[in-house]
């Protein structure tokens, strides 16, 4: 059986991914250390910078609707140049982003002394009574790696939620200091321009273009994105030119307002022109220099951090990948059994994170990142000349490079020129780089496999997808009822058995299929890829039993499996491409403080383009009464009743409706709910009891006399995070005060309602 891997990052993820992996270190820490070598041209080496990268990031958008799938430049260059190119492009890569991550870390740091001046340790050596001294930046950049370290290790989540918002955060602050700012630009700080000549502009380029590395690292996540064909060339245009615009800005903003000697000595310019610019300014007493400082330097932290810490998340998937290609040591595939995390490759790239920071100055880790940078973007513009020029029938991206082939020429031909004008560590380093590993390749995996240039092994991976793709395309096509039962690693085979033996009647009744698919969420650590294929006994298990139980079945059952690294996102897309009329899923029951964090049940609600009924309980294998608790919605009364009598026709089964009112209700509300529940009989085909119970505890009366049911089927509606949390939804009491199993229904054109409406609910149904 095949898996299908997840798409659900829109435009928005896109431009925040690639703007936040490029919001760092290029403002924060580099234009002090650019300014020495370009002087007040600093500003062209920037938009020189931004030129340069353009080719990679046009010929990444186009192979990456061509190739949709994860990995990003490295399966480009090895796809289309072939595994030993691939080789040198992984590794490459590899160093890149632990040099970026290192640099981001380190530099963050500064930012921390420039506001409590950290003390330097010392390091005892083992075996002498001489210690080491390590500076606080340093030591505390160290302690850093380590923490970030363990947390991919055991594999915590790194949401796009919270990307976007830091995004927006990061342009907030660093607009407002913009705005503020610029007003006291000093024209005569730009006197003697272009003093340091074209080389010092063109080292100064070398120097920066790292500011743009990751404005292609949303290619690695090329098969998460929706519409890939206009979200991912959008997105990276969008990116680039924002954040080019965004540091012309602010380099010009530093560059007129602080000295150059000044500007030059300082790790932390940003920090520095602040407390420049608002030393004594104040606010209601408060010295606004205190704010604004704060507020940079939590800017600063914020993304220089975060980008580190997302450096070794995305360079520890290199060495996997090239593991998995076999080009590349086997141990690094290993995959730690319990936290599902590629412990080999975390643990290395971080150990080099390590040393890099302790060791390297900043410039040093810039220039070298870089370097490897260019590199890659060249053969990045060589592969897709590749794809291009071989006439290939799969080979029909959605998006094409304006100007082909100059572009990638012109790409080709500058970074290679970027190269040479770099100082002779990062030629050197360059150099090496291609020849270890163009010898590796030779002595260690050309005898290991058959692949060549241009995708042989990439058509054998889509034409794995293309059953997935049909089987959609079908889908779309029929009218008859569908129910999707997700299937999340954490429901049991009784329970998913339980699941289809419900769906059944329904199907039967109405006609149409169930779509029974399991959900495999994996760790941002690993790539969709790479879980895709691994199919482990539990794979096996979930497909065999399946088959088994559907065989006494009266109705269609197709089974399937998506991978994704959110699974209610996964739920949701799948449901909307199949044009699913139900979803039909287990919920279990949730504290209360669950509500206020979020619970997955309600994004999948509040989303969904079906109607969803939720499962709550073991379910009963024989069934001879259903009842309803009636609640006069004008939605999900209809929808119960539906489902409910479809259950109840197909299994001779009955069913009971329930309402509850006060003990003093007066007799006219009374007969107002028995003729309602006349209403509702009319669509039924099945015997039908009403029952109105009084009492002033709803809940307990009502869970009294739902004893005889064998199930019971309520109403539910997304829940808001702070009503919920101080008053709980009846359905919610009520599901957790029983022992059968309860449907809990959600009809989709229920109205969410204001937060007034646990309130209301409270007090009228209490």
């Amino acid at each position: 059986m095949t898996k299908d891997l997840e798409r659900d990052l829109g435009l928005f993820a896109v431009v925040a991914i690639s703007m936040g992996a490029m919001i760092g270190s290029g403002i924060f820490i580099l234009p002090g250390v650019a300014m020495a070598e370009a002087g007040p041209a600093v500003i062209l080496a920037f938009v020189i910078a931004a030129i340069l990268v353009v080719p990679a990031a046009l010929s990444i958008a186009e192979l990456g609707t061509a190739m949709p799938e994860a990995g990003g430049d490295y399966v480009f260059i090895e796809r289309g140049l072939g595994p030993s190119f691939g080789t040198i492009a992984g590794l490459g890569t590899w160093l890149m982003l632990m040099l970026k991550g290192s640099l981001a870390l380190y530099g963050g740091m500064f930012y921390i002394n420039f506001i409590y001046s950290l003390p330097t340790w010392n390091l005892a050596i083992p075996g002498l009574s001489a210690t080491l001294p390590i500076p606080g930046v340093r030591a505390l950049g160290v302690t850093f790696a380590i923490l970030f370290i363990i947390i991919n290790l055991i594999g915590v989540k790194q949401t796009g939620g919270i990307q976007s918002i830091m995004v927006v955060i990061m342009l907030v602050i660093l607009g407002i200091f913009v705005t503020t700012t610029i007003v006291q630009v000093d024209g005569a700080n730009y006197d003697g321009f272009f003093d340091e000549g074209i080389d010092g502009i063109l080292a100064a380029t070398a120097l920066v273009l790292v500011s743009y590395a990751g404005v292609t690292k949303v290619a690695a996540v090329a098969e998460e994105i929706e519409n890939p064909g206009r979200n991912l060339p959008l997105g990276l245009a969008i990116s680039l030119g924002v954040t080019a615009f965004l540091y012309a800005l602010l380099v010009f903003v530093l560059v007129g307002v602080m000295e150059a000697d000044e500007l030059a000595d300082h790790n932390e310019p940003m920090a520095r022109a602040t407390e420049l610019l608002f030393a004594e300014s104040a606010l209601g007493g408060v010295p606004v220099g205190t704010l604004a400082v704060a507020g940079i330097i939590f800017a600063a932290v914020l993304a220089l951090v975060s980008t580190a810490n997302a450096g070794i998340l995305t360079a520890s998937r290199y060495p996997l990948a090239l593991s998995r290609d076999r080009l590349f040591l086997q141990k690094f595939e290993y995959i730690h059994p319990r936290f599902n995390t590629p412990t080999v490759a975390i643990l290395t790239t971080g150990a080099i994170i390590i040393f890099i920071v302790a060791t390297l100055e900043v410039d040093e880790i810039a220039k070298m990142a870089g370097a490897f940078q260019i590199l890659v973007y060249v053969l990045v513009c060589g592969a897709l000349i590749a794809f291009r020029e071989r006439d290939l029938e799969w080979y029909d991206p959605d998006f094409f490079t304006p100007g082909y082939p100059w572009v990638q020429l012109f790409g080709i031909v500058s970074g290679l020129f970027i190269i040479t004008q770099m100082e002779a560590q990062e030629i050197i380093g360059s150099i090496a780089i291609v020849i270890f590993g163009f010898v590796w390749f030779k002595l260690y995996a050309e005898d290991q496999i058959e692949r060549e240039g241009v995708a042989k092994g990439l058509a054998r991976r889509q034409a794995g997808k293309q059953y997935v793709e049909d089987t959609e395309t079908q889908l779309e096509r029929q009218d008859e009822y569908e129910i999707l039962i997700p299937i999340r690693h954490d429901v049991s085979r009784e329970q998913e058995d339980a699941l289809i033996q419900l769906a059944a009647p329904i199907v039967q009744r109405r006609g149409g299929h169930i779509r029974v698919v399991r959900f495999d969420e994996v760790p941002d650590q690993i790539p969709l890829d790479t879980a895709a294929e691994n199919v482990s006994e539990a794979d096996i298990e979930f497909e065999e039993r399946t088959d088994e139980l559907v065989r006494y079945l009266e109705v269609p059952v197709e089974v399937g499996e998506i991978v994704s690294h959110d699974t209610r996102h996964a739920v949701v897309n799948f449901a909307r491409r199949s044009d699913a009329d139900l979803i039909l899923a287990r919920r279990r029951a949730t504290s209360r403080l669950r509500t206020l964090l979020g619970r997955d049940t309600d994004w999948i609600m509040e989303h969904a383009p079906c109607d969803v009924v939720f499962v709550q309980h073991e379910h009963r294998v024989d069934i001879d009464e259903i009842a309803i608790v009636t609640d006069q919605s004008p939605f999900n009364d209809p929808l119960k009743v539906e489902l409910a009598d479809a259950i109840a026709d197909v299994l001779d089964a009955r069913l009971r409706f329930l309402f509850a009112v006060s003990a003093d209700a007066p007799d006219e509300l009374t007969k107002t709910i028995g003729d309602y529940h006349a209403e509702l009989d009319d669509l039924c085909t099945v015997p039908v009891e009403s029952t109105v119970v009084r009492s002033d505890n709803h809940v307990e009366a009502l869970s009294q006399a739902l004893g005889s049911a064998d199930v019971v089927v309520l109403s539910t509606v997304t829940h808001r995070r702070l009503p919920d949390l101080l008053i709980e939804r009846r359905s919610d009491r009520l599901a957790a005060a029983i022992e059968q199993p309860t449907l809990l229904v959600h009809s989709k054109k229920t109205r969410r309602g204001s937060f007034l409406r646990p309130i209301l609910d409270r007090i009228l149904f209490n």
